[in-house]
């Protein structure tokens, strides 16, 4: 079982920067990708960035490439989300996410992913 804990979200003017980031309870040696997915209000769960356990695969909605860089560190079990020139639209609830998966393994689909925090929100103001 894997508990993951979000923090970092607040609330940032438009073009401002937050590092959200996720610790995750671990009690095996398991290798997990990890990502962060988001949720608007009246909107549905949609993927933001995704790390494999190697951290040799990422990937990233079109929404935020360039913006936001996903890493991690696998000595501390955490998993970062860095944003940068935060919009309006990034507004919303950011859920971190595990699954367990090989190496080189990472996924944007919400549904392969085993394990989820509580979410932390993020608020940009206009």
């Amino acid at each position: 079982q894997v508990q993951l804990v979000e923090s970092g979200g607040g609330l940032v003017q438009t073009g401002g920067s937050l590092r959200l980031s996720c610790v995750a309870s671990v009690r095996t040696s398991s290798k997990y990708a990890m990502a962060w997915f988001r949720q608007a209000p009246g909107k549905e769960r949609e993927f933001v960035a995704a790390i494999s356990w190697n951290s040799g695969s990422t990937y990233y909605a079109d929404s935020v490439k360039g913006r936001f860089t996903i890493s991690r560190d696998n000595d501390k079990n955490t998993v970062d989300l860095q944003m940068n020139s935060l919009k309006p639209e990034d507004t919303a609830v950011y859920y971190c996410a595990a699954v367990r998966a090989s190496s080189w393994y990472a996924s944007t689909r919400a549904h392969e992913y085993e394990y989820w925090g509580q979410g932390t929100q993020v608020t940009v103001s206009s």
